[in-house]
Formats: structure tokens, sequence, C-alpha cells
């Protein structure tokens, strides 16, 4: 791996306190400070590091750290405010050859007063990443048996570790494999620490704001109300320098002048104002920024986040609503929407802060409520992933609502997301479907991958429940904070209109939702109970003389029904009801808690598009204006339990690749082609051999007698040949014509090949020839390497009309077996591929090895920006890409899993 492929920028990352560090390689010119950093060493942490108290040893270690770099050895040193804090290291020890290549020696070292803040786990995170990248696979360290803390240190790290005691010592080994176990060992460790970061934010003792005037209508004056008046129950001040008390809430001229030091500083001063408000919050110990002003220029904006990282404080915005904790306890509302929020159990994140109102006020309304809330802004830290792994930690929020235009990382997010959306639902609205002008697309997978998929991938894998309107998902939000899960898409429809049951059956068809028929033995107990001339199909109508006892009746059997999920009621208000003085919206509230299965409520005169009807023991109906929105919402409380009902994927190992060659492959490539480009054919099968990607046997040709030698060798396969011109940048062999088939004798070779060298003179620079292919389903599979959500595999229909039939499914890389699954099931031409009509299927196990090598190729070389494989040739005897395509791009390697900071 080279150097310069390698990301060594700087970078921020929490502690377990939830403080801030800097992490970044060791400069020469740290030599100073780190000779500094031993000095200060107590002897006994000395003795632990070095096995001995020497006088030479902190010069010696400094010597080591700060020379000149090498290759196989890699140092890096946390600080905090211009000090060293920790230093890690490895070395290779020089040997590039040999058995010794893949392990390297480690070390950590710590200051006294920073042990057990997490200080030398998180160097060896980032140094295991750093070591991953250089091919590296294994640790060793030699200890004293007496260094508990460093031995507990590589124990709890999450990778596999061995130990063999020599004497006094003890020499560990660890191993650098990336699974399952070690990133979710990283996850806890950052989860924890990331919600002591949000503790100053959204649970502050103390707040501040800075802008608060004497003038009505300015904001810092509206969120100074908003919290005085929302009842926040600690302390709370105001700067300006102008007054001595702003709304009845005691003012001072500084940060600094403050009696308190602020957990939370509220920023709503002019843009040009605010990096210097944020350095005196920073130098006062303040932790947290809300910054709701807008409209900064690119040097305030990083002057502003220089500063939060520089002293260690948390930001939200800038340009946002504000933040909101609604718990009794703290009663904190530093927004300036025009209500309070009511308290409640739905946790917000949004980047409009036009969103978030609408938020607040649909869940206020809905009585649902909000435990806590940010807007989130411009987004330049806090993110929506910071808001879940606080909401997974808080009980009050059993509801989590997203709005995010963007994504960080969205390979860290998803992972997040599959977790707490396994505890509470996790709905958003799927913000930024359309692309006012698609790129120009060079190859079908690049096309085929709209920011649509790219983003529905990411919220199907995670299990988000994904909307396409606000008002869908305060809808959706409705029904599964009022109702339990169905259990399935068996829908059960009562009316007491003709009319409002056919619309509703409608919608249900149109939201994927089944209506089944029922059993005899169900007909007949629907027909004992309701009136005469009740109509029992699927809905049932139960006609407008239909009581209020009738109908409970009726419900109840229905959710008792076996072959019933779920049932909608959809109701008219006519005089018979009015006459006999019954409520038929009692019947569907008087006890809902017996029923196991969700009731939903379709009222077409609502004057609302959705409430929640009390109940008489204390739960909710959710009751919609349209039957469209109910099934919606229906649909989507289906989906998340046919989600959770899954098993949990695993990414499988893929056996016989050689992802070392591979690299080897790339990079030399990239040597040849700085600025990357589309492989040549020898390339690019060289490459997938890597991965052990079927291919159909080919060979290449660069001049007429070669191509007719080469079809010599290729006929034993079945007599016929087929002949593809190429030169660079050539993707759409078809469209240009440039393609022979079924050509047979050497004459027809001859003909091929003299014809295109015409054709395509000055262009050609040769013709690969395959034998003819067998007869078989034509797929697609490919892979795009977004630059924010990461490798994404698309499958589906393929051939020349691939693009046009638009028959695709896409996940992001890494793909689980599950994810493998829905694939292959998911796209309209999973019949041909499972067998219908009496055909044989596919080789479904090959299928899936191609999809798994192609995310592990993905997911193992982020140079690979896109591959093609059109056709890929299905059949019971096996799958065979018949033509691909490759192209590579320089690129940095970054780890989506490494903690660290926006």
């Amino acid at each position: 791996m080279t150097d310069d492929l390698i990301d060594r920028t700087p970078v921020h990352a929490l502690l377990a306190d939830g403080t801030t560090v800097r992490i970044r390689p060791v400069l020469p010119a740290d030599h100073n400070e780190l000779q500094g950093f031993y000095e200060e060493m107590s002897p006994e942490n000395l003795r632990l590091r070095f096995f001995a108290v020497s006088r030479r040893s902190a010069a010696m270690a400094a010597d080591r750290a700060c020379a000149p770099a090498h290759p196989g050895y890699r140092a890096l040193l946390a600080e905090t405010g211009g000090r060293v804090i920790g230093l890690a290291e490895y070395d290779t020890g020089g040997q590039k050859d040999g058995a010794e290549k893949d392990g390297a020696e480690v070390s950590i070292a710590v200051g006294d007063r920073l042990h057990h803040r997490g200080v030398g786990t998180l160097l060896v995170e980032h140094l295991v990443s750093a070591a991953r990248a250089e091919g590296i696979t294994t640790f060793t360290a030699d200890a004293l048996s007496e260094n508990h803390e460093l031995l507990r240190l590589f124990a709890d790290l999450g990778l596999r570790t061995s130990r063999r005691f020599e004497g006094p010592e003890v020499r560990c080994t660890v191993h650098l494999d990336q699974d399952d176990t070690y990133l979710s060992a990283v996850e806890a460790r950052g989860r924890s620490a990331d919600v002591a970061s949000l503790l100053p934010l959204l649970r502050p003792s103390v707040v501040a704001v800075v802008g608060a005037g004497r003038t009505p209508g300015s904001v810092g004056r509206a969120i100074l109300h908003h919290l005085h008046t929302g009842g926040f129950t600690r302390h709370l001040f105001a700067v300006n320098p102008s007054v001595t008390s702003v709304l009845g809430v005691p003012s001072h001229p500084s940060v600094e002048a403050l009696p308190k030091t602020p957990d939370l500083v509220i920023v709503a001063v002019p843009a040009a104002a605010v990096p210097a408000v944020a350095d005196e919050c920073g130098r006062a110990g303040v932790r947290a920024l809300v910054v709701v002003t807008a409209g900064l220029d690119r040097t305030e904006a990083q002057a502003l986040l220089a500063t939060c990282r520089t002293y260690g404080m948390r930001l939200v915005g800038p340009n946002c609503l504000g933040i909101a904790n609604t718990d009794p306890e703290l009663s904190l509302d530093a927004t300036f929407a025009a209500e309070h929020p009511r308290p409640g159990t739905a946790g917000i994140a949004v980047q409009s802060g036009g969103v978030g109102i609408a938020l607040l006020d649909g869940l206020s309304r809905l009585g649902i409520g909000v435990s806590s809330f940010a807007s989130l802004g411009d987004k330049y830290d806090v993110s929506g992933n910071d808001m879940l792994q606080w909401w997974e930690n808080d009980s009050r929020t059993d509801l989590a609502l997203l709005h995010l235009e963007s994504f960080g990382n969205p390979r860290a997010f998803s992972r997040t997301a599959r977790r707490v959306t396994r505890r509470v639902p996790v709905l958003t609205v799927d913000a930024g479907r359309t692309e006012a002008g698609r790129k120009a697309a060079a190859s079908h997978t690049a096309a085929a991958a709209t920011r649509t998929m790219t983003r529905g991938a990411l919220f199907t894998q995670a299990g988000i429940t994904a909307t396409r309107s606000v008002g869908e998902l305060l809808e959706t939000a409705a029904l599964l904070h009022s109702q339990p899960l169905p259990e399935g898409s068996r829908v059960a429809i009562v009316t007491n209109a003709g009319g409002a049951g056919v619309l509703t059956a409608d919608a249900c068809a149109e939201a994927g939702l089944a209506l089944p028929p029922f059993t005899p033995a169900m007909v007949d107990e629907l027909l004992a109970v309701l009136p005469d001339g009740a109509a029992i199909g699927n809905p049932v109508d139960a006609t407008a003389a239909v009581s209020e006892e009738q109908l409970t009746e009726c419900v109840d059997r229905l959710t008792r029904c076996p072959g019933i999920d779920a049932v909608i009621v959809a109701l008219v208000p006519t005089a018979v009801a009015a006459a006999t003085g019954d409520d038929l919206v009692r019947a569907l509230t008087a006890a809902p808690g017996r029923r196991a299965r969700p009731v939903i409520a379709v009222r077409l005169e609502q004057d609302v598009p959705a409430r929640l009807l009390p109940a008489a023991d204390g739960g909710t109906i959710p009751s919609y204006a349209e039957p469209q929105a109910a099934a919606r919402a229906l649909a989507h409380a289906a989906e998340r339990a046919a989600w959770l009902a899954r098993p949990l994927g695993i990414v499988p190992d893929v056996d016989d690749i050689e992802p070392e060659r591979a690299r080897t492959v790339v990079e030399a490539y990239l040597a040849e082609h700085p600025d990357g480009g589309w492989l040549d054919p020898r390339t690019c099968a060289d490459l997938l051999n890597c991965y052990g990607i079927p291919q159909i046997p080919w060979a290449w040709a660069e001049t007429e007698d070669d191509a007719v030698l080469a079809a010599d060798r290729l006929r034993g396969f079945d007599g016929r040949v087929v002949m593809k011109a190429h030169w660079p940048g050539l993707l759409h062999k078809t469209q240009h014509h440039a393609v022979h088939l079924d050509l047979r004798g050497d004459a027809q070779v001859r003909a091929a090949f003299r014809d295109l060298q015409t054709r395509f003179a000055g262009l050609m620079t040769g013709v690969v020839l395959q034998p003819l292919a067998d007869r078989g389903t034509e797929l697609f599979a490919g892979v795009v390497q977004d630059e924010v959500f990461g490798p994404l595999v698309l499958f589906g229909l393929g051939g020349t009309a691939t693009e046009v039939l638009a028959d695709h499914a896409a996940r992001l890389a890494p793909l689980t077996d599950r994810d493998v699954h829905e694939l292959i099931t998911s796209p309209r031409c999973a019949p041909l591929l499972l067998g219908t009509n009496g055909s044989t299927p596919v080789d479904l196990e090959d299928l899936e090895q191609l999809l798994l090598r192609l995310s592990r190729m993905a997911a193992d070389l982020p140079q690979l920006a896109e591959a093609d494989f059109n056709p890929v040739l299905a059949a019971p005897g096996g799958v065979t890409v018949l033509d691909a395509r490759v192209r590579l791009v320089p690129r940095r390697l970054q780890d989506p899993y490494l903690r660290r900071l926006r």
C-alpha cells in the first residue's frame, strides 16, 4: 500500500468522558513536546512502559518517534490544548519480505493523569486502522504481567487476542481482523463517549444566550423568552453588555463575566461576530454551542468549527432553529418556534427549521409530544447519528423522527440505525428524491444508481421507515405510537357505507396490502352479529343500520381472526346512527387494549388529516381523513414488522480471494494512469480473477491472424465465437455496432476483424474473442462507489434493455447474506431465476457468490469507482460474466467505522 493512498489527516475524536482529543501522526517538530511528555511521567508509569526507569528513556523514546519516516513504522499521538497526552506506535521491523511482514510490534503510552479515559484505546483503534491499510494482520506487544491496564486494554478491544507468559513478562498477540465483534465493540465505546459529550448540550445545568437584545422580534430574545417562559429549571443567563437584565433574566457583559460557567451557550449574533463569540466561550470552558445564526461565509465557518474542536465544544448548527429537551426535570426549550413543544415520547432531528416546526406542531396536535428536539441546520458537528445514539439511551423516547438532507458517514449511520430501530421505530422523510439533472452516466451501473435508489438502499438495510412527505411521516407516527405492529399485510375492512369501503379497498391494494377472503366459519360469525342486509365480503359492508354494539362485536371478531393482521374501519356519519344515539367511533375506542391486532379508523368527514382518538382504557386509536393515509401508514407498520422478524444478516466469508494481489493490480494501473480510467480487458480480467468472479473464456487479438488463431482455440467450446472491438473508453459496444456474433470458420473471423478495423480505424486497439454463450437468463450486476454512501451494489435484469426496463435492486456494501437474498428476490425478474411455469431455477448459490464477491471487491478497493457486469448469464448449470468493465480512480483510503468527529 503506497503511503499517499492512506488518509493521514489529523482528526478529532471523543474520549470516554465525552471530551475531545486530536489524533495525528508524529512530526519531527514534536520531539521536545514528546520528551517532556515522558519526563512528566511517574517512575511507576515509566517502569511499566519501559520495564525499567532510566534518565535516558524519555529522550530515546522521543528520538524513535520523531525519526525520519521509514517503511513499516507508524506513530500517532493524542493531544488536547496543544499538549501531548498519549502516544501509540507500531513497527514491522523493516521486514517487508518473509513470514513476519504481516506482523508489527506495538507500544502505547498515556500520561499519568489521563488514565481510565480511553486515550490508549482510542489511539490503538486508529493504529489498527492504519496498520490494516498497510496489510498488517497482527500486533504483538510485550508487557509486564502486572501491567493490568494494558492487558485489559487489549482484552477489551473486541479483537481476537492471545497471551504467552514468560517469567514476569507477557507477550500479547492481537489479530486485526475487522469482524462484527470488533465493530460492535468500537460502536459501544463510541456510543458511550458520544452520549457523554451530548450531556452539556441536552442536559445542561447552566445556559447562556449571547445575542438576546431589547429589540422585540430578534431571534436571541425569542429563544431567551422560550427558555424563561418554558420553565427551564436550572441556571439561565443572558449576555449583553448594554443591559443588566433581559426579560427578567440576569444579563452580563461577556461570557467570561458570568457568575457560573455555562455548559451550553446559544449564539444569536451576526455572522461576522460568531467566531469571536465561539472563541470566548471556549476560553471560558463552555462545553456546547447552539449557533442559530445563518449566512456564515467559508472563513467564518472554518473558524467556528476549528474553535469548537480546539476547545472540545460540541456544536449544533449553524443556521438552525435550536434544541429542546422536555424532561420535566429540565424543561429546556432553546428554540424560536411559535409554541413550546408538548412533552412526550418522540425524538426529532431535522436539518430544515421549517420541517422542524411542522413536526413539533404535528406531534403536539396528535398528542404524541416530544422528548427531545435538535434542529441540526448546516450540521457542522452534531448529526442524526449522534441523536440516534442519544435516543437509544433515553428511556423517554419511543419514536425517532429524522429529516436529513445529507449524511456525513452513511455506513456508520446505517449500523447505528440498524441497532436503534430494533428498540424504537425510526422514521424519516426521504428528502431530495429527485435530481433536476442527473449527471451524465457512463455505465449502466452509474445510470441505475440514482440518489433515490442509494438512499432507499440505506433506509431498507437499516430498517428505517422512509416516507415521502411530512404529512405521511406524521400519519405513520400516529399508528406506530398507538397500535401494536401487524404480523403481516392481511387487512380486513369494515364500513357502514359501501362507497367508503371501496375507496379503502383501493387504497390498501395500491399500498401493497392484501384483502383475503374470509373462511365460511368467519362469514357465519359475522352474519350472526351484523344487521340484516350486511354483505360479508372483504370489505364488510355492515350497512348504515349497524349499531355500536354490533360494530364492536364485528371488530372484536375480526381482530381474533387467524387470517387477518389488521382491521380498518371506514365510517361516515349517518342520520340512522344519530337517530338511535349510536356512537360508532366508540365501538373502536371502548376497549382497544383487549385487541392484539391494530385497529385503524377512516372518517371521511374528519377535519384534520390524522388524529389520535382517546380510548376508554387510556390508549388511543389512529383516525385518518383519507383511506390512502391509513393504508400507507399500515403498510409502513407491516414493513417494519417484517424487518424485525427477519434474522440478522451476517457478512459471509468469501473463499479463494487474493485482496493483496488485487491492491497490487490497482496500484500498478494507477501508477501508469494517475487520473484513473477504464481498465483494458486483460487488467480487468486479472482483477476479477483476484476475487474468483467467473468469466467466460476469452482471448485478446491485435491482428487478423491473431484473431484467427484465438478463434481456433476457443471453438473447442462450441464451434462459434463472438468478436468485440475494444478501445480505451468504449463502454456500450452494441450501440456502436462493435460486436460480431455467431462467427463460424476462419473466413468469417477475418471478415469480422477487417470490418471492425475499417470502421474504427484510429480507435480500435484490439478485439476480444469469446465462445458463443449457451442459453440462459441475461442479468446485470454492478457496483458504483458513491462519494458519500460508499459502494452500492446493483442487480437486476440485464442485456441491452437494462436501462429501459430499469428492473434493478440495490444494497450498500458490504452485503450480508440477507442483503444478497433480497437483491435476488426484489427485482420483477425474480420468478425467472427461481423457476416459473415448471422451468428449472438458475444456480442461485453461484449467483449469491457472484454478488458477495462483487461486494467484497468494492469494499476492499475504494479506488474502484464503477464495475459493470452486463450481461451476466445465469443458468441451472452456473453463472458467468460475459462482459465486464471496471473503472478506477485515485482515492485515499478512509475507514468508515473509525471513531472521529465530522
